[in-house]
């Protein structure tokens, strides 16, 4: 399983009233019921092309925004990079916030619109807090997992570069 896979199999719960899903964004402690097998893998395949396109967003914006903002400090009339580190933050930030932020504010809006889709009123139940905090500390495990293999995998590149 993917951590993709794993994102969105946190979204879904296991409670009294039968099968949960809880979107990310939503209010507290709410979630709707989900009715069929076939709901669920379209509301699984929903959140999976939402995270999908989040994530991909955040990544290939952060590149993207790093390069152009590099290369705006690196101008000549800019003074060059060793010149006001304020401005050249506040150039890197600004660049950011137009590639990764506005894409990201808009796809979020469409999630947003897109949930009353998937649950209605009357499938709405109250959720406890303990499952979402086991599902936090899994998701924080597999963040710290990720990072100590890619800081492994840089440390066995550098090793293996001397």
């Amino acid at each position: 399983m993917g951590v993709l896979d794993a994102i969105v199999s946190g979204a879904f719960r296991d409670e009294p009233v039968g099968r949960v899903v809880v979107f990310s964004g939503d209010r507290r402690n709410r979630g709707y019921v989900v009715r069929s097998q076939a709901e669920e893998l379209k509301i699984k395949s929903f959140l999976k092309m939402f995270y999908f396109a989040h994530f991909y967003i955040l990544i290939l914006g952060m590149m993207l925004a790093n390069a152009w903002s590099t290369f705006v400090i690196h101008l000549e009339g800019m003074g060059g990079p060793a010149g006001h580190m304020v401005r050249n933050i506040s150039i890197a930030v600004g660049v950011y916030c137009l590639v990764v932020g506005l894409p990201d504010v808009l796809l979020w809006r469409s999630y947003r619109k897109a949930l009353p889709n998937f649950g209605s009123s009357q499938d709405e139940v109250v959720v406890s807090d303990q499952s979402k905090r086991q599902q936090q500390w899994k998701l924080v495990l597999v963040i710290l997992g990720l990072a100590l293999l890619a800081m492994g995998a840089g440390l066995a590149f550098l090793v293996r570069a001397k």
